[in-house]
């Protein structure tokens, strides 16, 4: 190496502070491509001084022009990306032996994510048979040299990160077209970068406070990040506040360990929610719309003895009867009561804590820090579920490989923080990222959330399809204006839901798939990766099984493992069992050749009748064709002749003839008719927006005969 390449590298990698991970991997003694992610114009000053000399770049005729003086110090290869003949130069090139370094995006993102990947990259390593080593830049993004210095804050020396992933090839296939070879090697460039970059991300020993002073530095302290009807919050007030907090409660739950929050969604249970992370309490976040028995139960399970709560909040939630009924059991500490106890001392020692830019803690790297959610499952004592910060962290990121989000996005969230989906979504995310948040403490004010969208020009929504639908009827066309990402999760999103989302505002709703013990995003559409009536493809990074199951001819049981994926359940009355390899989802799914996912039904939500198996998923659908714009579901119970029987719970008047006649017409099994129909005003719903199918087979059970 010459002395001005020698000092180049110096220069670079001291100033970059620039971490290569993987280099050693290399093997040129085959035909080798290099496929890195491309985020700034430095991505070829930063490879040239740590790959190998005898790497070829490719290079875009323009560019070339542009940069003609560095160029000269590296081997490259011009090629005008409308001109056939340069690939076949390239071609040539790699078979020749040259290791060359080629983009496969062919464009500087403009969103910070893997943008749309173009078919050189899998064509040439179909006709040369290459070896792929992709190779993943973290850092550059953030710099003056990149294309969305709009969308985020820039910094001239951030820290950089290029990691070199594991090599794979795409075989070409005998008897398949070559278009569609072409089109599967450039899906599996795709999936793979998207992969690489989450690794390039993943973190373990996570502590989620000190990630949200992370982000107040690279933000900027002055950085508006919260907000709701009453009042904003900025990333130094946020963090001074949690400190005050945080110092006040420590006297108070010294001893303690587990500590629950009654809470809504806003920006008071956020503050707490990071105080007790910057003691480094585990919290438990306590579902306040089950009723009182179910929260003294989750508060046993996981060995509660204090809750915070706020007064202003059990007012306005006429939560009165189960705060009495809490504070014979558990002490029960008043945000109001702490927050008038901060003295001007306090606050200035808050102060010096946020401007020494301390640290909240020192990471343990044998012990990871948790928190716990509750899931509504069918247990009749609730379940623990023990997230660790990194489960969270990690989901994140898996999130932000596939869909693109800036700082100058919004999100909306009305989704309670004690469901997986407010919390690591709605809360965490835009805490940790630098993008706003605006916090609205019920999902089921339809009329007044679209209002909300549009006066605060949200750009981000997850929600329910119930509550999709809800938002859908009641808005004005205009109300979600500005709108780019919609996300429905939590339960099928329906395709009237759907329809209405599109031809009402133009809108493409993306569906999405999870579950509580995976953080909770396991699956998701997005602009890029899209296909209608699935839930969109695995996150980077997820691992899973199929489990064939007896009497179900298509698709398998999902198990899945992955980082995001919980650290274990606690148990009421037995404790903590840690999760023991990969994770039973309980769904029965279709995994297609591309990769997306299908939910053919919860493997509970089989009847088996007569010794067949049958969806009460499919039953729904079926009811729903008859009846139009219906609230319906369908459950089972026992019966002593069959085996169990379906009971239909439904808002509109509907006959056993007509469903059966639908449902023969159509050549499905007699057996998919319902044994008996109840009519009701409406469905009981949890609060995450799904129907409350535990309290309808109650209801159910109560009229079976053999139970008479």
């Amino acid at each position: 190496m010459g002395i001005v390449d020698s000092l180049l590298k110096t220069v670079v990698n001291t100033s970059y502070r620039v971490e290569i991970e993987g280099l050693s991997k290399l093997d040129f003694s085959k035909p080798v491509i290099l496929a890195p992610n491309h985020v700034s114009i430095l991505d070829a000053v930063l490879l040239a001084c740590n790959l190998p000399k005898e790497v070829c770049y490719v290079v875009n005729t323009d560019i070339a022009k542009k940069y003609a003086s560095f160029l000269s110090q590296r081997k490259f290869i011009t090629v005008d990306p409308f001109n056939s003949y340069s690939i076949r130069k390239i071609v040539r090139e790699v078979k020749a032996g040259v290791p060359l370094v080629l983009f496969p995006e062919g464009r500087i993102t403009t969103t910070g994510g893997i943008m749309k990947i173009y078919s050189g990259l899998g064509y040439i390593a179909l006709r040369t048979g290459a070896t792929i080593y992709p190779v993943t830049l973290v850092g550059p993004e953030r710099t003056p040299f990149s294309y969305i210095t709009d969308k985020w804050k820039t910094h001239l020396f951030p820290k950089v990160r290029i990691r070199i992933g594991e090599a794979y090839t795409i075989p070409a296939k005998e008897g398949v077209s070559k278009r569609i070879q072409k089109e599967k090697a450039g899906n599996t460039v795709l999936r793979t970068m998207q992969t690489e970059l989450f690794y390039a991300k993943e973190k373990h020993h996570v502590q989620l406070f000190n990630e949200m002073l992370d982000a107040c530095r690279l933000n900027g302290p002055n950085r508006m990040i919260g907000e709701e009807l009453t009042q904003s919050i900025t990333y130094k007030k946020l963090v001074i506040s949690t400190y005050a907090l945080g110092n006040k409660l420590q006297d108070l739950v010294q001893q303690e360990q587990r500590i629950g929050t009654l809470l809504p969604t806003s920006l008071g249970h956020t503050v707490a929610l990071f105080s007790l992370f910057y003691l480094d309490k585990t919290v438990a976040l306590l579902n306040f719309s089950m009723g009182v028995q179910t929260v003294l139960d989750a508060c046993e399970t996981a060995s509660i003895s204090t809750i915070l709560t706020s007064r202003e909040f059990i007012q306005k939630a006429n939560l009165q009867v189960m705060a009495d009924a809490l504070a014979k059991h558990i002490r029960v500490i008043y945000l109001e009561d702490v927050k008038a106890s901060i003295s001007t001392t306090d606050k200035g020692k808050a102060m010096v804590a946020y401007v020494s830019k301390q640290r909240a803690l020192k990471v343990n790297p044998l012990q990871e820090s948790e928190l716990i959610l509750f899931t509504s499952g069918s247990e009749s004592k609730p379940k623990g579920v023990v997230l660790t910060h990194s489960n969270i962290y990690n989901n994140i990121q898996q999130v932000l490989a596939m869909m693109d989000m800036t700082s100058k996005d919004k999100f909306l969230n009305t989704l309670p923080m004690f469901h997986s989906f407010g919390l690591t979504v709605g809360t965490i995310l835009p805490i940790v990222t630098g993008i706003p948040v605006f916090f609205y403490p019920s999902p089921l004010h339809y009329k007044v959330i679209p209002e909300i969208a549009y006066d605060r020009n949200c750009t981000v929504l997850f929600g329910t399809s119930t509550f999709l639908a809800g938002y859908a009827r009641t808005a004005k066309p205009y109300d979600f204006y500005a709108m780019r990402h919609v996300v429905a999760g939590a339960e099928k999103l329906k395709d009237e839901v759907r329809q209405l989302w599109m031809d009402k505002f133009g809108i493409r709703v993306m569906e999405g798939y999870g579950t509580t013990e995976a953080s909770p995003i396991l699956s998701l559409n997005t602009p890029l990766q899209h296909k209608k009536g699935t839930v969109g493809q695995f996150l980077p990074g997820i691992r899973y099984e199929l489990e064939k199951i007896e009497g179900i001819a298509e698709g398998g049981n999902l198990w899945v493992d992955g980082a995001n994926v919980m650290k274990g359940y606690l148990f009421h009355g037995k404790g903590f069992e840690p999760r023991e390899g990969y994770y039973d989802c309980g769904d029965i799914v279709t995994v297609d050749d591309e990769g997306y996912i299908s939910i053919v039904a919860r493997k509970k939500r089989f009847a088996k009748i007569a010794g067949e198996m049958v969806s009460l998923n499919l039953v729904e659908q079926l009811v729903t064709e008859v009846v139009q714009d219906t609230r319906l579901a369908a459950v089972t119970t026992g019966d002593p002749r069959k085996g169990e029987r379906i009971y239909l719970f439904t808002s509109t008047p509907i006959t056993m003839r007509e469903i059966k006649e639908y449902v023969i017409a159509k050549g499905f099994s007699a057996l998919l008719v319902p044994s008996k129909i109840v009519e009701i005003e409406e469905l009981p719903l949890l609060g995450s927006g799904k129907v409350d199918y535990v309290t309808l087979k109650q209801w159910a059970e109560q009229e079976t005969p053999s139970k008479r």
